[in-house]
């Protein structure tokens, strides 16, 4: 997880880190306060409330932080810099993001259903499909917005101040906190936060982006609420054609709080930390090498590399195309060879030397 980084001592980035973590705190208050503002107004229905707060929080999260790289690091490209770089293979980083989520509510589901089962309720109306999709989207920008408050400018800023172990072990604190002010939080709760966090920390190390991240972290709440109905931090609105009601020891299913409450949920996340250091291997060999700088001057060693092959590969290609046509096989004509003697034969007696 180590790498070099610049821009500022390390008291000027924890600084930088304080002002991110009451930023999020602000931008969450506002966020909040414009959804309910804009329900009490009669603008839009109160189930549209989340979704409308959600995106609020996103654009607000997203234009903050960007300002802070701006103002405060020069960042040239601030939204980059947080960890939404629009990099070639980026849909295939969400998606291995994706797959580990749902790999991960699947491995948690499956001992639920051997052990006790789950009561599904199906609600098919056709305006339950439609809060479907408004959910899907309701767990996109959740999943965004945690990614950049947790994963983002803060958290590179503390990156800089106190190390990538030490940011991702005060992140998950941090995590484990802000879950913890949920009503029904328990201890198990707080442990598969800070498990959680973990994964998703070391999802961002490895890769130096939020694809894979966000993916893990929409893949693992989304599909546990919208395709087994289970609740999600104690909530169930947001099952709106399948309700599920596990039947089984707390431990395992987590009660009425849901998978963020199990034990069971705490291993696997867990066991799926060496799995998802396996996974990303290439896109850690790929993105996570350090920046050095020369002269004062900030140098990538992956685009120094690439440069170089291009550039040998174009005089490569350079030499093959003035190779003269005499040079070149002709596959009708049979190539003669004649093999020259290692060393010369002795002279014969009646022969005389040259």
């Amino acid at each position: 997880m180590s790498t070099f980084q610049t821009g500022g001592g390390r008291l000027r980035a924890y600084l930088e880190f304080i002002a991110a973590v009451v930023y999020f705190f602000l931008a969450r208050a506002l966020a909040h306060h414009e959804a309910l503002g804009l329900v009490n107004e009669q603008w839009i229905l109160e189930q549209w409330a989340p979704l409308i707060e959600q995106l609020v929080l996103c654009f607000l999260l997203l234009v903050g932080y960007a300002s802070m790289g701006v103002a405060l690091d020069r960042q040239p490209h601030p939204v980059s810099s947080q960890g939404l770089p629009r990099r070639p293979g980026w849909p295939s980083e969400a998606g291995l993001g994706l797959a580990v989520g749902w790999a991960l509510a699947l491995v948690c589901v499956l001992p639920m259903l051997a052990a006790g089962g789950i009561a599904i309720v199906l609600i098919l109306q056709p305006s339950a499909w439609g809060w479907l999709v408004a959910d899907a989207a309701f767990f996109a920008l959740a999943a965004l917005a945690e990614e950049v408050a947790f994963r983002g400018y803060g958290f590179q800023r503390f990156t800089r101040a106190v190390g990538p172990l030490g940011a991702a072990l005060g992140y998950a604190a941090f995590y484990a906190i802000v879950q913890g002010l949920v009503p029904g939080s328990s201890h198990s709760s707080i442990a598969v936060s800070v498990a959680f966090s973990l994964l998703l920390s070391t999802a961002y190390l490895r890769t130096k982006a939020l694809w894979v991240s966000w993916g893990i972290n929409f893949a693992w709440k989304a599909s546990r609420a919208l395709l087994f109905g289970l609740a999600i931090s104690g909530d169930y609105s947001h099952s709106p054609v399948i309700e599920g009601n596990p039947m089984g020891p707390f431990w395992l299913t987590g009660g009425g709080y849901g998978l963020d409450g199990s034990w069971v949920a705490f291993i696997v996340l867990l066991a799926a930390l060496p799995v998802l250091h396996r996974l990303t291997r290439e896109l850690d060999y790929q993105y996570n090498v350090p920046e050095v700088e020369s002269a004062g001057v900030p140098l990538n060693l992956n685009a120094t590399a690439a440069t170089a092959r291009h550039q040998h590969e174009a005089a490569l290609g350079a030499s093959e195309a003035v190779t003269p046509p005499s040079a070149t096989p002709n596959p009708e004509t049979p190539n003669l060879v004649q093999i020259q003697p290692a060393f010369a034969p002795p002279p014969t007696a009646g022969s005389k030397p040259e």
